[in-house]
């Protein structure tokens, strides 16, 4: 049987946290900076956390079942 890979993007866009949590970086802070509002662009600093509804299917895809 063939090795079961990992979904490149999910691996690329995804990192776990030591206590298991799931972390993404925020999307929108690549480019075009200028109009964004000093406040909203401190607040995409921080990464995100995957909602539970959706924990089940991220973990698939990186395989951590």
């Amino acid at each position: 049987m063939p090795k079961v890979k990992t979904h490149s993007r999910a691996k690329k866009t995804f990192k776990v946290s030591g206590t298991g949590k799931i972390r993404f970086r925020k999307p929108t802070r690549g480019h075009l900076l200028t109009k964004k509002s000093t406040r909203r662009k401190r607040a995409l600093r921080i990464t995100g956390e995957v909602n539970p509804a959706n924990l089940d299917f991220v973990r698939r895809l990186l395989r951590l079942r």
